[in-house]
């Protein structure tokens, strides 16, 4: 049962790695593209939730992933 807790936990946190991932690269690309301060301003904005949702997602797993190994 603890082990399904562990590969759970290492499944969310990748999943949480790859949201990193993209807004990495959606920030990257508005760089890239020397947007207007208001541009960047709002592109940083929309990109914001979704940096801290995969954060959220990523500490979950590696939470999941702790309790998995302590209790097994």
């Amino acid at each position: 049962m603890f082990e399904i807790m562990i590969w759970a936990g290492a499944a969310l946190s990748l999943v949480g790695l790859a949201g990193l991932v993209w807004c990495i690269l959606r920030v990257a690309k508005a760089r890239r593209a020397k947007l207007s301060e208001d541009d960047m301003r709002a592109t940083l904005q929309s990109v914001l939730p979704m940096n801290m949702a995969a954060l959220f997602v990523s500490v979950i797993g590696l939470m999941l992933i702790v309790v998995g190994i302590i209790l097994g």
